[in-house]
């Protein structure tokens, strides 16, 4: 054992290597690393290479420690007072990043970190450097990301609730000879969707592109009680194409006194033609309309998006025919995996 340091009972030694294990400072780590060097009989000039510091740093600490014992390796620092980043003032970011900076008198839309130091200075009292910020976004895992474009829905909002409330309670509450569906179509592109993926460091992966574009249309109708997808295809997206689903819900579910279809108001679901296709079935089949721009009511959006994620996303399809393989092969295996739980649950 060095003898810059004194000798401790090898119970003092376990406790220093526990305690370097708790330890989450950077500088905290270098000082406990340094005696635990010292205590296992290192030399400082040994311990300062495989530390990569320098000898007086281990001179330092060594003396540090002959003084003051453990309390000796931790941060005097933490001895000013309490933190900046005290859970008050993480709140408060927390809050902040949420909102926008106009919430708080500020011109600029968006945030940066030095005008986040200004505003947290503003309500809290307490400024910090700018790097200290980006160490509190960290703590509340706040991160730069691309916001959503969204239209807001006309309705007040009493009215909008009334109204989705209306249509879960109808979902939830399906009489045994009634079925519903939440409809809505997507758009399949020959020309794929670029999204993120992951990369080794170096690499940017390349998605080769047609060029030309083509498109399909699918009109889909998810099932309120067993998740299933009933869908229809075309070259184009028209009352046609919404005609031809009905038609084939009526025609899978001949036993049902009355087919429900949540929906959106896109044009197509409320043409002239659609409403003489909904007259010749008698009343069998009922459209509900979902109030205006509120597609994270309808349930079937869910499906589109994971129908994106898992096919057309940086697809690598050269052809519409074998990028429309597979979709219909994502949504088979999807009806296919839903039916198989719902026969286990059954059995």
């Amino acid at each position: 054992m060095s003898t810059i340091v004194p000798k401790v009972r090898f119970a003092s030694k376990q406790k220093l290597t526990k305690q370097l294990r708790r330890t989450t400072q950077a500088r905290t780590r270098v000082r406990y690393l340094i005696i635990i060097n010292l205590l296992n009989g290192r030399s400082p000039t040994q311990t300062a290479q495989a530390l990569g510091i320098a000898r007086s740093t281990v001179y330092t600490v060594a003396r540090r420690f002959q003084e003051k014992g453990e309390w000796g390796l931790l941060d005097g620092r933490e001895d000013n007072g309490m933190t900046k980043l005290d859970e008050h003032y993480l709140t408060t970011l927390y809050a902040a990043v949420r909102n926008s900076p106009q919430s708080y008198g500020w011109r600029r839309p968006t945030w940066t970190r030095e005008l986040l130091v200004d505003t947290l200075a503003r309500q809290t009292g307490v400024r910090i450097h700018v790097a200290t910020m980006s160490k509190a976004l960290a703590r509340i895992e706040a991160r730069r990301g691309q916001p959503r474009p969204t239209v807001r829905c006309p309705w007040s909002q009493a009215a909008k609730t009334r109204k989705i409330r209306a249509l879960h309670k109808l979902a939830e509450r399906l009489p045994g000879n009634e079925v519903a569906f939440y409809e809505d179509e997507v758009d399949i592109h020959l020309n794929p969707k670029i999204g993120p993926d992951w990369m080794v460091k170096g690499q940017q992966k390349e998605v080769v592109t047609p060029g030309q574009n083509q498109k399909r249309y699918l009109a889909g109708a998810l099932e309120v009680r067993t998740g299933q997808i009933t869908w229809v295809e075309a070259e184009r997206k028209n009352s046609t194409l919404f005609i031809a689903l009905l038609g084939l819900l009526v025609r899978f579910h001949p036993k049902a006194r009355v087919i429900h279809v949540i929906l959106d108001n896109y044009r197509i679901h409320d043409s002239k033609i659609v409403q003489a296709a909904l007259r010749s079935y008698q009343g069998r089949v009922q459209l509900h309309f979902l109030p205006p721009y509120c597609p994270n009511e309808n349930k079937i959006e869910r499906v589109w998006e994971d129908l994106h994620a898992a096919v057309t996303r940086n697809h690598t399809c050269p052809t519409m025919n074998e990028l429309m393989c597979e979709v219909r092969e994502y949504l088979g295996q999807r009806n296919r995996i839903l039916a198989g739980v719902q026969h286990r649950q059954a059995g």
